[in-house]
């Protein structure tokens, strides 16, 4: 049986590159040769086992390939062909996806709903750090990527774009508002661009390190406040003369940002998390107004499916949003090893790394 390289998770604390049988195409699946992916902060969390895996999956969830082969039943694409699906891979049929809630797509349940279940690569599913991947449902998920546009540019939409800007989006930012954005990582520097494309005039980003704080303002950012130069809370309300901000957007999934996230809320503010938490929340009294501030708390998964990956490629092409500045290293899927422990640690200003073949 021919063999590949992945990334295979084996126990908290490891993730190693090993081998494993390339995967058989089922009539519905696409098997797509990995020329570009990246890893996750979630996948950190994996390689700590804060969020549990199975042992020998392979990790990753941003691929962007070409098409090796096609299932019998899937049309409209060619084999060669260059594409991209997102981390989120709903089946696109079952009542979730029907109502509009592909990322909690659950076709194997009796009711259609799984919380988190259209997240199979890297969860449920083999991922993407590896030579290739299988795409399941592959006409629900497959989006081609126009020539003019390189795998780095396209890279982010698989997760990261899709998440931060739907922070902005489940937040219902409005033209004119006041936006926080609480961690300025790759998803928080996301959250920043697309709070900015849907109007928002006024956007503060939370973070202490200079370069992402120096692209925050590139993406839109107008102010930046270092948590470490005095009390986050503080320094946003003096900012806005008291009031609060109308959304924030907390993109790290700390008790500590969701609380402050909360108290820097507007009477009538939307808290829109995107952060992924490993242990349990608490609300904060005051900030919530005994239940009575009139505020709203929505979370979010990246949403999915191709037609999403269509508009994402589609901002890109149009140059309202430049996201290669995010790639900060670059390393082949031989050192994978090493590019987790560059990014877990957090080393030499990293933002994401490009892995390829």
């Amino acid at each position: 049986m021919p063999k590949m390289k992945a990334a295979i998770f084996v126990e908290p604390g490891r993730i190693v590159l090993d081998e494993k049988p390339i995967p058989d195409v089922g009539p519905l699946d696409a098997l797509i040769r990995i020329t570009t992916t990246t890893i996750c902060g979630t996948d950190v969390h994996i390689l700590k086992g804060e969020y549990p895996v199975v042992r020998g999956l392979t990790i990753g969830h941003e691929p962007v390939g070409i098409i090796e082969k096609l299932g019998s039943q899937v049309t409209g694409y060619r084999e060669g062909q260059r594409v991209i699906a997102g981390a989120i891979t709903p089946s696109g049929h079952s009542y979730a996806c029907l109502c509009g809630c592909g990322s909690q797509d659950g076709p194997g349940t009796k009711h259609g709903f799984k919380p988190m279940g259209g997240w199979k690569f890297g969860n449920t599913l083999d991922g993407t750090q590896a030579e290739y991947v299988l795409v399941p449902d592959a006409l629900a998920n497959l989006a081609p990527v126009p020539d003019e546009l390189s795998d780095e540019e396209v890279l982010m939409c698989p997760d990261i774009m899709s998440t931060g800007f739907s922070g902005a989006e489940s937040g219902a930012v409005r033209i004119g508002d006041v936006v926080a954005v609480f961690a300025l990582g790759p998803i928080g520097l996301c959250a920043v661009a697309g709070a900015k494309l849907k109007g928002a005039t006024r956007i503060i980003g939370v973070d202490t390190v200079p370069e992402r704080l120096a692209i925050a303002r590139q993406l839109g950012c107008s102010d930046v406040v270092d948590f470490k130069q005095g009390d986050v809370v503080e320094q946003i309300l003096a900012l806005t003369d008291g009031r609060g901000v109308d959304v924030a957007i907390e993109a790290l999934g700390t008790q500590g940002t969701f609380a402050s996230a909360l108290k820097v809320l507007r009477p009538g503010g939307t808290l829109s998390s995107l952060g992924v938490y490993s242990t349990d929340l608490t609300i904060p009294l005051g900030a919530f107004s005994a239940g009575l501030g009139d505020n709203k708390i929505v979370t979010t998964l990246c949403p999915g499916g191709k037609e999403r990956m269509r508009r994402l490629i589609d901002v890109i092409a149009s140059g309202r949003v430049d996201l290669k500045p995010l790639v900060t290293h670059r390393f082949k899927l031989d050192d994978i090893e090493a590019a987790y422990d560059l990014f877990a640690h957090q080393r030499d200003g990293v933002l994401k790394v490009a892995i390829t073949p």
